[in-house]
């Protein structure tokens, strides 16, 4: 059983404060390296903490699968699809942030969303656990860690809820301690892990009034060790050695966020010339060909088609299909045949770019 929050002496050391002071001003240099037009980006980001975050329990799959998964929208229950779901929680729960206060219900949606993907049972999607949990082994007695009984769970996750929802605090210990002991209560039948990095990212974005959440868990994945050890640490009380590990990770989270915005403008540019250069000996891409403003759909879209295209720029379907064309053979985009689609009618060709998902997956779980 764990001590309530409420009940926890939450003070830091000298040197956990001043981690968690370095974390705050990498956010908000993160925050302050997005562009106007941010929506592209935070997508970007978005998706590489979906990934990231399915990745550390073990669920993996390439990330043309998972961005196709997330164009196609079938209901099967593949890796690509699991994460996929992940992605769609995390946007969920980040678009909500400011619009209400976490409560059970909300974790619960986000449950719902998450496991959508995935083979879990229904009894236990989107409904606290109503029986014993623990973590490793075969049982409770040679378990890792044995999570609190059913009956515990509604104080215990009222005590997080509410710690969750305060504005006295600050927001780098408040999303750390908030984590931490909401993976020590494992409230959830499964994806407990998922859930509390999703309330990492709600914290954030919610505290620091940010336009999205910078990718930590792209930073967990990198030292997955550090991670699983930090909060054995804040099990045993040992929060300063956890508040640092963690502030250092969303320190990591905040630098990576403003190399994803380098990277884009650079890639951008690079777009630009290729589409600019002559396609044969005999003529160039004209200036007002469609396929310029196909340029300005990335990575809005990771995943483009002629219908979406023709939709989003309000093109004829035969425009979109020759601006998809151009870019193909430019090389800024590659096909990957038909999408699958139940009922009538033909399934639309999918695009991506891969110098685009290469940046997606720019992180140490994909080198």
């Amino acid at each position: 059983m764990p001590t309530l929050l409420a009940e926890r002496d939450l003070a830091l050391a000298p040197s956990a404060s001043i981690a968690v002071g370095r974390a705050l001003a990498g956010v908000e240099q993160g925050a302050a390296a997005l562009p106007e037009d941010y929506a592209p980006l935070a997508r970007l980001l978005l998706r590489a903490e979906g990934v990231a975050s399915s990745y550390i329990e073990g669920v993996a799959a390439p990330l043309l699968d998972v961005v196709l998964a997330e164009a196609d929208a079938v209901d099967e229950h593949t890796p690509a699809a699991w994460v996929a779901a992940n992605l769609a929680a995390i946007s969920a729960a980040v678009d909500g942030a400011a619009s209400a206060p976490l409560s059970v219900e909300v974790l619960c949606d986000w449950h719902r969303v998450l496991m959508a993907g995935s083979p879990t049972p229904a009894r236990y999607v989107g409904v606290v656990r109503g029986e014993q949990g623990w973590i490793g082994g075969a049982s409770p007695l040679d378990a890792h860690l044995v999570a609190p009984p059913p009956a515990e769970l509604p104080r215990l996750l009222d005590d997080v809820i509410r710690h969750a929802n305060r504005d006295d605090v600050d927001p780098i210990v408040q999303a750390a301690v908030v984590h931490a002991q909401f993976e020590v209560l494992h409230p959830f039948g499964d994806g407990n892990g998922r859930v509390g990095r999703i309330l990492v990212a709600w914290v954030l974005v919610r505290r620091l009034a940010l336009l999205t959440a910078p990718p930590v868990s792209v930073r967990v994945a990198a030292d997955v060790g550090g991670y699983t050890a930090g909060l054995t640490q804040f099990r045993y009380g040992m929060l300063d050695e956890w508040v640092r590990w963690f502030a250092d990770t969303v320190s990591g989270a905040g630098q990576a966020q403003q190399d994803l915005v380098a990277a884009v403008d650079a890639l951008r540019s690079r777009w630009h010339e290729q589409l600019a250069a002559p396609r044969d000996s005999e003529r160039r891409l004209r200036s007002d060909a469609a396929a310029w403003k196909v340029l300005d759909l990335l990575p809005r879209h990771v995943v483009l088609s002629a219908p979406l295209v023709a939709t989003e720029l309000g093109l004829p379907l035969k425009s979109a299909h020759a601006a998809l064309a151009d870019l193909v053979a430019a090389r800024v985009l590659v096909e990957h045949g038909a999408a699958r689609r139940s009922g009538r009618g033909r399934p639309p060709r999918l695009f991506t770019s891969p110098a685009l998902l290469g940046l997606a997956g720019a992180s140490p779980i994909h080198r």
